[in-house]
């Protein structure tokens, strides 16, 4: 009888197993799916990845305030350590998900001194090569490092003179210019673009942030047009004055002349298009925590994506949910933290 019970308790057991769903692991990004809004439609792509200053934690916060007020789909992308699915920033050769940008309409990318191999660095390069829209924040300017199959966008690049930094967005990777971890930055917003609609609603002082200020050299005005100059502050509070150089010899002010601290770019990519970039050296955890700040970054988006004439003063800048950043500094971020955990909770 026994060998009877066997064979179909094998076939049934075989026969279940056909319609077990399997446990599927999960994705290891956050999509932010927006409803309502003058961004409805549009697919934004937010790359995160630098060991310093909180990316992990800025670009959710912003696909959420993207998504949740404006309604624009947010695929937020993160440095993943492969062996347990965590958020790793000091993981500098994984940001699985890029291949998102394949139908995105607008990346924005803060990243610092990435490695990445070359099936990843691909969907970077075509979207640069598309001509779509970009949005660099702080360390973007030194997005890259160390890559062999796409060492034109290393950030010291003698190829592609200063890599993606200063070819796509303005400028590379120079120096601190304030004091790093001293002197934040106030930014003051350039007279001659006060009309911009990326300032609209801002006014001196608005952006600010704990962040200092750095080297810029941009090229040619044809191309880069600075909006907002970086005041440097002789301490870390944002009503700090301004450093004291009045027994500084010219040629070593730190305030004269100032460094831009935001700014537009025109692109020709190899396509043939021009793209719209909008470039700041601000950005960290920190800074975010700004009203003006993050107003920057949401007018700069409408108008990177073309819709500057829907910029108002009123647009929507809320921070979504909880929001406490972490200082910035190498090996502050928070471990074990899943992109899973970062779902926007209704």
């Amino acid at each position: 009888m026994l060998r009877f019970i066997l064979p179909i308790t094998f076939f049934v057991l075989s026969l279940s197993a056909l319609f077990v769903t399997p446990v599927r692991a999960a994705d290891p990004w956050v999509v932010y799916q927006g409803a309502m809004g003058e961004l409805k439609g549009k697919n934004i792509v937010l790359v995160s990845g630098d060991e310093e200053y909180r990316s992990e934690e800025v670009l959710p916060q912003l696909g959420k305030i993207l998504a949740e007020h404006h309604g624009c789909k947010c695929t937020v992308l993160f440095a993943i350590d492969s062996k347990d699915g965590a958020i790793s920033p000091n993981t500098t050769d994984n940001i699985p998900g890029l291949d998102a940008l394949d139908g995105a309409d607008l990346m924005i990318i803060m990243t610092r001194f990435r490695n990445l191999p070359e099936g990843q660095m691909k969907h970077i390069v075509d979207y640069v090569d598309s001509g779509r829209p970009i949005i660099g924040l702080r360390t973007a300017t030194h997005a890259f490092a160390g890559m062999k199959a796409y060492a034109k966008y290393n950030y010291n690049s003698k190829d592609w003179s200063g890599g993606f930094g200063r070819q796509v967005l303005g400028e590379t990777w120079v120096n601190h210019h304030g004091g790093h971890g001293r002197q934040s930055t106030r930014g003051l917003l350039v007279e001659e673009r006060k009309d911009s609609p990326i300032l609209r609603g801002l006014k001196n002082g608005d952006v600010w942030g704990t962040t200092d200020v750095y080297t810029v050299h941009l090229p040619l005005p044809e191309t880069c047009q600075p909006l907002v100059m970086g005041q440097v502050l002789e301490g870390m509070k944002f009503d700090d004055q301004p450093l004291d150089e009045k027994d500084t010899p010219a040629g070593k002010r730190k305030n004269d002349p100032m460094m831009p601290v935001a700014w537009t770019n025109s692109f020709k990519s190899v396509s043939g298009k021009t793209a719209r970039v909008f470039t700041t050296t601000m950005g960290s955890a920190d800074d975010f925590a700004t009203p003006g700040t993050r107003r920057l970054l949401v007018n700069a988006t409408y108008w990177a994506l073309g819709l500057e004439d829907k910029i108002t003063d009123k647009l929507n800048i809320d921070l979504v949910g909880e929001y406490k950043p972490h200082p910035f500094g190498n090996n502050k971020y928070t471990p074990g933290v899943k992109p899973e955990d970062l779902k926007m909770i209704k």
